[in-house]
């Protein structure tokens, strides 16, 4: 049974065209686990006085938090990164839901390998990164 949280693997082989998205709203306890992980105490993530006082306003989401909402379409693929280029394009807010999009843009069946051309939207359609992922997709076999 499919759900929103663990859908289901794609089973088909990676091919030019092929795509993958999702939305997640990021919460104040992702941000929370994140930090925990990560130490990332930048005070853009976890100080509301200091914060205020910038142009952000309020609190903002790290980088790559927002970033590895694209893991989850390569797990999905069971994908092994091996190169990753991320461009931030603009803040991410606690609350935000944001879509994570992915498409095979180059494909290589010798090597099972992929390029793929990867972006986070806000709810208001706003590109907010931008990546470039190679790296090889597994391989599913149904019965």
């Amino acid at each position: 049974m499919e759900t929103p949280y663990m859908p289901n693997r794609i089973p088909h082989a990676a091919s030019i065209g092929a795509r993958a998205a999702f939305s997640r709203t990021l919460t104040e306890a992702d941000v929370a686990l994140f930090i925990g992980v990560t130490w990332d105490v930048n005070p853009l993530h976890t100080n509301d006085r200091y914060v205020s006082e910038m142009p952000f306003q309020r609190r903002i989401v790290p980088g790559l938090l927002t970033a590895s909402l694209l893991m989850h379409l390569g797990g999905l693929w069971a994908f092994l990164a091996q190169d990753m280029h991320f461009k931030f394009l603009a803040p991410v807010y606690i609350g935000e839901t944001i879509t994570a999009e992915a498409v095979v843009i180059e494909a290589d069946s010798e090597k099972n390998w992929v390029k793929l051309d990867c972006r986070c939207v806000n709810s208001e359609g706003n590109e907010v990164l931008h990546a470039e992922i190679e790296g090889y997709p597994g391989r599913f076999q149904y019965s």
